[in-house]
Order: structure tokens, then C-alpha cells, then sequence
């Protein structure tokens, strides 16, 4: 292969990277999905969100990004405005100029971005660098997979739908910051495949076990009781499914536990593996910068690589 690949696509890293010399490498990444709330400008700034988000978790910083829409030729192109406004407002915040992008025709839309970095070739964090002692920290809830398949079914109250929105809705910028000033192993963004999915590819990657409390998981409110009410997206259930020989699950937790700590998450927060020592440091910085949440809600260990244990 090339070797200004730095990180490629056998890594199932959260994003490329390529050496460009001593001093800069890119980091490339690129995310696109159906609305998944109703307003179009509201689901423009998640699905913005939610792409840039990758390359927060490398340690990067985020500067071009391209456009990727489909749209049905007979909704309102106003629609697709206000949606583009959303995705353009969230990259403006983040300090990325939206610097071109491509739509076609397609009977439901689909938007999202594919985003550039910058980062010091030595100096990105990956998802392979976790150590035995580490803490994880996590900065944003989780739930959002739950609520937003509630929404759609029109089963959500309306303040647990703008909870999760408001979440969805927040850069991992800060969370990036306070990571680098700290100095991390290891770091994931939680999305698709759930926090334990998540996490199990960067035990994968780092050829270490985790440990997980689901007590000390952060949930947004109203999730669990719609997780009741038998409501959670079909990615969930492929999630447990899929997970299922690498996770032990401890006896005392049942179903809505397994699918709550495997919810498939859009632009859900940063998952941080810390040197033990620095954990508390990180947690201070996160709740300096403000990140929606600044939790450790477990610990890398010394096992068979990949496994993730999950106790109460």
C-alpha cells in the first residue's frame, strides 16, 4: 500500500488519514443519512454534525467539507434550502467552508457531508491506541437512536424529542479540544453501531478488553421508558445481535439494558480512553469547555482482545 496511508480502511478507524509531509496530514471522512427528525433545517445541522464529528475524534481539525444530498424531484426545493442552511450554519460554526457538494435525484432525501482535516502526522488520535488502566469518557448521552424512531412513530414527548435534537445538534469540537489539551490513547465517536459497538472496535484495534458500568451511562431523558414501551430502531436490534460472542452481559441486566447500551447513536459524543492518572484531568477540561457530558463510565483491561464485558 501507500505509506502516506496513515490510517485506511482495514482499521475501521473513524476516519483516513494521509501524510502529506513532516509537518501535515489530511484527514478524510464522509457521512450521509435520511432524516431522521422533521424539521429540515434541524436535520441539515445533525446530519453537519455528525459528519464533522469524525474528524473531532481523530484529534483533527476540520477546515473543507463537501455537500452530498438526494432529493425527490417533487418535494419542494425550498426543503432542500432550508436543509443545506442547517448543514451550512453547523460547518460555519465549526469553521469549515462548505466548498462545493452534488445532489441527485433520489425518492428520499439523503443528506450529509464529506469533510477534511488537518492534523500533525504525529500527533492524531486513532482508535487503536487504548491501554490496560485506562479510564473511558464519555461526553454526550445516549439514547438518540430510541427517541428519534419515537419521533417518527409520533410516540415522543415533544421535550424528549428536543432533548435528543439539542444533543445531536452539538459539535464535538469542545470535547476534541479538552482531549488534546489533556492527552489521550484513544478515542472513538459514538454513532451507527452503539456505544458497546463502538467501543468493541476500538478494543479490536487496540488488541485490548473493556469493561463498561451501565450505571454510570449517561442516558437522555425519556429513553428508557420508550425502550418500555418495546420502541428502539432496527440498527439497535442488529447491533445486540451482531455484538453478541464478544459482549458478556452481566445476569442482572436484561433486554432494554443490552439494546440501550448498543442504541445505534447519530452524532452521538466522543468516547475517550485516558491514561488512569489523567482521567480526572480530562473530566475537569470537559466540564471547562462545557461538553453536554463528562462521564467515566468504564475501564480498558487486560483480556481476550475485542471483548467488552458489561456489568450494572
Amino acid at each position: 500500500g501507500d505509506p502516506n496511508v496513515l490510517v485506511g480502511f482495514d482499521s475501521s478507524s473513524d476516519a483516513a488519514v494521509y501524510k502529506l509531509g513532516d509537518d501535515v496530514a489530511l484527514v478524510l471522512t464522509v457521512d450521509f443519512f435520511p432524516p431522521i427528525v422533521d424539521d429540515p433545517f434541524d436535520y441539515g445541522a445533525i446530519a453537519a454534525a455528525n459528519a464533522i464529528s469524525d474528524i473531532y475524534a481523530m484529534g483533527a481539525r476540520p477546515i473543507t467539507a463537501l455537500n452530498i444530498a438526494g432529493f425527490p424531484r417533487d418535494l419542494s426545493l425550498d426543503i432542500l434550502g432550508q436543509i443545506l442552511a442547517g448543514g451550512a450554519a453547523k460547518a460555519a460554526e465549526a469553521g469549515v467552508a462548505i466548498v462545493g457538494g452534488h445532489s441527485v435525484n433520489d425518492n428520499e432525501p439523503k443528506y450529509g457531508l464529506a469533510v477534511t482535516g488537518i492534523v500533525r502526522p504525529d500527533a492524531f488520535v486513532s482508535n487503536a491506541g487504548a491501554r490496560p488502566g485506562d479510564k473511558l469518557v464519555l461526553t454526550k448521552a445516549i439514547g438518540t437512536g430510541v427517541i428519534t424512531t419515537a419521533g417518527k412513530e409520533q410516540t415522543a414527548d415533544p421535550g424528549v424529542l428536543a432533548g435528543a435534537i439539542e444533543s445531536m445538534k452539538v459539535l464535538n469540537r469542545a470535547a476534541s479540544e479538552a482531549m488534546l489539551s489533556v492527552g489521550v490513547n484513544a478515542a472513538t465517536d459514538i454513532t451507527g453501531f452503539g456505544l458497546v459497538g463502538h467501543l468493541r472496535s476500538m478494543a479490536t484495534a487496540s488488541r485490548v478488553s473493556a469493561r463498561v458500568y451501565r450505571s454510570a451511562v449517561p442516558v437522555l431523558p425519556g429513553t428508557l421508558e420508550l425502550l418500555e414501551a418495546g420502541i428502539a430502531p432496527g440498527g439497535t436490534h442488529r447491533n445486540v445481535s451482531s455484538v453478541g460472542a464478544h459482549v458478556r452481559w452481566h445476569k442482572s441486566l436484561g433486554q432494554q439494558d443490552r439494546l440501550l447500551m448498543c442504541d445505534a447513536q447519530t452524532s452521538g459524543g466522543l468516547l475517550i480512553a485516558v491514561p488512569g492518572p489523567k482521567a480526572d484531568a480530562l473530566v475537569s477540561a470537559l466540564k471547562r469547555m462545557k461538553t453536554p457530558r463528562a462521564d467515566i463510565v468504564g475501564e480498558i483491561t487486560l483480556g481476550e482482545p475485542g471483548t467488552i464485558d458489561v456489568v450494572p
